[in-house]
């Protein structure tokens, strides 16, 4: 009798060891579980909610890169070779890269012609929701520096850090947020060639000088079956000094865009962003509104450098790049 109560005892003490055995088991088993459920909690927030980061450093390397092919005024190797350069760099990020070239005659001088070039790349072909917005710049730069303080720099090609590079700048950039984190429509970036060749007031002369924004008006022109549900325009979005007005055409012609960029801009805290009114300009924007799409320009035009030898990397900075990119990060994944 003895030996059987020692033996239930011991077994009694096995049971509680095995109890305690397969507590601290089933613990370490919770432990792990609340851990792999916060892991992938912090994942699908960091996935579906967090906003992607724009990287304004990123954006400078390669506003300087566009520049260190030389002024791209078109019909240069500089303007060839960097025209490669931003559609190979957009083929690295974009589900579809392909340009639509195309032929202008100079109105002032008839024998000549440009060869232009549209780079466009486009994300998400067959997206869930069934429209596409468009950001796009132009990426030529102007030919001659006529509104130089010098007279003897007024036949030299422009740099175009600022007014030309900039705005493609930023949008290379964007081109590897949208890359990495694709939105549930489609989204195309489309960088215009021959917006900077144009004659001041040729609007009043047109069958003798030469218009701005060819480029931009050539593919709104040819490609009416594309109907985005808006666009923005970047053209000088590089300055030091960044101010950035609402532009009086673009105010005028799609207000309910504008209020909403703005609005992302107070969200985003872009303080270059200010609730005033600017300058009406013919820009890329406008062959767009002709045809009912709403496009937006988002420029400052208070850039003391503009159309002179002086539009160099010097005179812009990665700050004023990463308010503009934060503001499209905001309108592309903000979800208002």
């Amino acid at each position: 009798m003895k030996h059987g109560k020692h033996k239930k005892r011991r077994q009694k003490a096995a049971s509680g060891k095995g109890k305690r055995g397969l507590s601290r088991r089933a613990l370490v088993l919770a432990s792990a579980g609340i851990l792999i459920a916060a892991l992938l909690g912090i994942f699908a927030w960091k996935y579906f909610f967090a906003k992607p980061a724009f990287d304004g450093r990123r954006a400078f390397a390669y506003l300087q890169q566009q520049c260190d092919f030389g002024p791209r005024a078109p019909g240069s190797e500089a303007h060839r070779r960097c025209g490669d350069f931003l559609a190979a760099e957009l083929g690295k990020f974009a589900d579809k890269v392909w340009e639509q070239r195309f032929d202008y005659r100079d109105k002032k001088d008839t024998t000549r012609v440009y060869r232009g070039r549209n780079i466009v790349a486009s994300f998400n072909l067959k997206p869930e929701k069934g429209f596409r917005v468009m950001l796009c710049a132009h990426w030529d730069t102007r030919p001659w520096a006529d509104k130089d303080p010098d007279p003897a720099n007024r036949l030299l090609p422009v740099p175009g850090a600022n007014d030309g590079a900039s705005g493609t700048a930023a949008l290379l950039e964007m081109a590897r947020v949208l890359h990495g984190r694709r939105p549930d429509f489609g989204v195309d970036i489309v960088l215009f060639d021959l917006e900077d060749l144009g004659d001041y007031h040729a609007e009043a002369f047109p069958d003798s000088l030469n218009p701005f924004c060819i480029g931009s008006e050539h593919f709104a022109a040819s490609r009416g079956d594309y109907r985005p549900r808006y666009g923005i325009l970047l053209d000088m979005v590089g300055d030091s000094d960044l101010v950035i007005k609402k532009e009086a055409i673009s105010r005028a012609q799609a207000p309910q865009l504008m209020e909403r960029v703005w609005a992302a801009a107070r969200r985003a805290g872009a303080g270059a962003f200010v609730d005033a009114i600017g300058p009406a300009l013919q820009d890329d924007h406008v062959p767009f509104l002709k045809r009912g799409i709403p496009v937006i320009n988002v420029v400052d035009f208070d850039y003391p450098y503009w159309h002179t030898v002086s539009d160099t990397p010097d005179k812009c900075s990665a700050a004023s790049l990463q308010q503009a990119g934060n503001v499209l990060v905001e309108m592309i994944y903000g979800g208002k």
